[in-house]
This record gives structure tokens, sequence and C-alpha cells, in this order.
């Protein structure tokens, strides 16, 4: 397991069959450059585990992330957020086995694009999940490409224009959530003990890899996109400057529309 100061803790289970990854900052677990470069490394260490079968994602505290960093998203520091958690959405969505995600509370921002790189998402009763991004001036570069394949073009654009977030029931409903339950760890415990454990680590692999190449291709190439979109016409734009620096003031924003 990872020592008391990282932000992430690691260990096996199931005979090395089970990689557990925990987010370990409560209570707002934020996705910042320190909580990437734990992923991405956790990811990248077990990556050729011959008998690895699964991944199961959880927190600790009550909410599974409050969002990426505001701070790390000003002028200046946004080209090395986006590129790092771009590349663990990348590692997350191209690794050779499945990836459970155990979501409670809060899920929100840059904290449910890492969620939407999983395979299956498993949700307790009190969670909330949104991209809440245009609130702040921005857009959701991941989750623009990564949302609406999982539930459809029409729901994708309303939580990424309102900026509102969606109940367990709403999640289950809209297809987002595998399954509502109020100990979503252990609902995803038990998924991969009945339907993963006694597989072939060799063939599931190879199943990974034969249902998400096609999509692969296309997520690296829509992300490189609206990554560009992001950087070279968004950050460029009054509003969403506004926007980032009235969060991190803690006041109302002005827009100017522009």
């Amino acid at each position: 397991m990872a020592d008391s100061a990282s932000p992430l803790k690691v260990w096996l289970e199931e005979d090395g069959a089970l990689l557990r990854l925990r987010l370990a900052r409560p209570k707002a677990n934020i996705v910042d450059a320190a909580m990437i470069a734990a992923l991405s490394a956790a990811l990248a260490a077990h990556r050729q585990m011959p008998a690895l079968r699964g991944v199961l994602l959880d927190h600790e505290g009550p909410h599974f992330s409050f969002g990426a960093s505001v701070e790390e998203h000003l002028p200046g520091q946004c080209d090395a957020m986006l590129a790092g958690l771009h590349a663990l959405i990348l590692a997350m969505i191209e690794f050779p086995v499945p990836i459970l995600v155990a979501v409670r509370g809060q899920c929100l921002g840059g904290g449910l694009e890492v969620v939407l790189a999983g395979s299956l998402i498993f949700v307790a009763d009190d969670a909330k999940l949104g991209q809440p991004e245009l609130k702040l001036g921005v857009f959701a570069p991941a989750a623009s490409v990564l949302l609406p394949p999982r539930i459809g073009q029409a729901a994708a654009e309303d939580l990424l224009f309102s900026g509102r977030s969606i109940d367990a029931a709403e999640s289950l409903r809209l297809g987002l959530a595998t399954s509502v339950s109020d100990d979503p760890e252990a609902t995803a415990r038990a998924y991969f003990q009945h339907h993963l454990a006694s597989k072939s680590a060799r063939c599931l692999a190879l199943a990974v890899q034969a249902v998400r190449a096609p999509r692969i291709t296309e997520i690296r190439r829509r992300i490189a996109e609206v990554e560009r979109l992001y950087l070279d016409t968004l950050m460029h734009t009054h509003d969403a400057n506004e926007g980032l620096g009235a969060f991190v003031a803690k006041r109302t924003p002005h827009w100017e529309h522009r």
C-alpha cells in the first residue's frame, strides 16, 4: 500500500488478480497534478501483471471527487494539467482489464471524467454526478468525448450545457451507472468475484482489446481535438479567464460574452 503522504493508496487483492486504487485525500479528493501522477504511475506499474483480471477504483471520505484543481486550469498551468489528465484517461481506456469504479457522494468535473474512463460505474444512493465546468466559463474536454457514447447525445448535451448534477437514480436510468447500492465498493467487488475472477486473464485482455480497439482510435483523435479547442480558443476568451478568476477569488463572474 502507498505511504500516508501519497494521494493514492495502491494494493493487490485476490492473489494478485484485483488491483485496488483508492483516492486518499478526503474530503475533496481533488484531481490535481499529484493525484493524476499517482494514478498514472499505479496503472503503468501493474499493466503487465499476467494474472490481473480487474481494477477497482474507489475513494476515502464521503465524496469521490469535487473535480480537478481550478488553480491548475489557469493560464500558464492548464496546458500541463490537460496533458496529464488526458494521458491518464487514455491509459485507463487502454488498460488491458476492466476498471470498476465505486462512487459515493459528489463526483464532479475532472473527477467524473476519470470515472467515465472506467469500464463499469457502481454508485451509492447518495451519489451526485455532474460536469459543472460551463458555470466557470469553460467546458469539460474529456467528458465531451466520453459522455455521449455512454448515455446518448441528447442526455450528454443536457449535462454538459446545464452543468447540473444527477442523482443515483437518474444515473442508473441514463445508463451511466451499472448499479445503485448502499455499498458500491462491496457491489463492485462482488461483480469482480462473480464475473471476472474465474476468467483467463489472457483471454479477458484480448476481449477488452477486441471490444475497445475502434473506440480507442476515435477517442484519441477526439481528445486531441477538444484539447486544442480548449487551449487555443477557449483559454483566449475573456469569459473563460473571468470565470476561472472569479471562482478562485470567490466572487460572481461578470460575463462579457466574448
